[in-house]
């Protein structure tokens, strides 16, 4: 138990450390629950600190290796929904994934696949 609790520790740190170097922010897609959650002041708080370096712990972010490494949710809420805004964090940028309304207790798959699809093509098109 120790051991995946410094486990995680040093993931938190290191991701701390390549968040303090990304330039810039880049989102994916133009979906209109993007634009409506991280259009609020909150989303757009948190997303720019995690550009500054800072380490977000519940309840604004949680870390999701299922997606890969380096992600994570920003947990937005506004008057009507739950927000959640998935991330990976990358030496030069801070991406955007994916946004949905959470309406159930776990990630839906299909916004799981979606991510690692999302990132997968980034991944080929910054490779080429």
């Amino acid at each position: 138990m120790q051991e995946q609790i410094e486990h995680g520790q040093r993931e938190r740190r290191s991701i701390q450390r390549t968040a303090a170097k990304a330039a810039r922010l880049v989102a994916w897609g133009s979906e209109e629950a993007s634009v409506h959650a991280a259009g609020s002041t909150k989303g757009w708080d948190l997303l720019r600190r995690l550009q500054e370096g800072e380490q977000l712990d519940m309840p604004h972010a949680e870390p999701l290796p299922r997606i890969g490494p380096r992600c994570g949710a920003l947990r937005v809420r506004d008057a009507d929904h739950q927000w959640r805004i998935i991330y990976r964090i990358d030496s030069d940028a801070i991406l955007v994934v994916d946004v949905y309304s959470k309406k159930t207790r776990t990630i839906p798959d299909k916004v799981i696949e979606r991510c690692k699809k999302r990132l997968k093509q980034y991944d080929a098109l910054s490779d080429a």
